[in-house]
């Protein structure tokens, strides 16, 4: 049996609790997953977060867990974290309306509530083994499992601009998880949906 297949048929998923915090922090190590994002670049506005980016938002990602309200997703592989899916309610991420560039790119398909995927982060040691679908699988359930009826993403098309930091996920992920594209004003940054019953 190959990694890969190790590697997906062993992964447990966890909601980001309190208690799993430290689990983030060492997943996402000294650089907070990238340059200190800490997974708050589609919750603040682009000045705000060019502010706080590093010990800030790396705080302000732990008042959000604190909160009682998980922000995301865990993968776990023989008991360590070994990948991260962000998701949760589309108006938590205020970039998706107030950036130029994706207000108009990722603006609302219809007035329908949605949930939004909007990050992933794997370790590296554990990328291109598969675990990007089975964590986004995870990030569906846990929202159905809150009342969602629509999830949605925004993916990378790498058939259309490679992507080596393509952390809103690929088209390809997308698809394998079941999603279907609903919109595309961009050439590489279509929507996708997952429709729950």
């Amino acid at each position: 049996m190959s990694q890969r297949q190790d590697t997906t048929s062993n992964l447990e998923f966890y909601p980001l609790t309190p208690e799993r915090w430290p689990d983030l922090v060492d997943l996402f190590g000294d650089r907070g997953a990238w340059g200190g994002c800490w997974c708050m670049w589609w919750r603040l506005p682009a000045v705000d977060f060019d502010r706080l980016r590093g010990e800030e938002t790396k705080r302000l990602l732990k008042e959000i867990v604190d909160s009682g309200e998980p922000p995301g997703i865990l993968a776990y592989a023989a008991g360590k974290p070994v990948g991260w899916c962000a998701v949760g309610p589309r108006e938590a991420y205020v970039r998706l309306t107030s950036s130029p560039k994706y207000a108009k790119v990722l603006a609302p398909v219809d007035d329908e509530p949605v949930w939004s995927v909007v990050c992933f982060y794997v370790r590296p040691g554990h990328r291109r083994q598969g675990i990007t679908v089975p964590l986004l699988k995870a990030a569906v359930a846990f929202a159905a499992a809150r009342g969602a009826r629509i999830v949605e993403g925004y993916p990378v098309d790498k058939s259309k601009l490679p992507s080596p930091s393509a952390w809103t996920g690929t088209v390809g992920t997308f698809r394998k998880a079941g999603f279907v594209e609903v919109a595309r004003r961009d050439p590489v940054r279509p929507i996708l949906r997952f429709y729950l019953a």
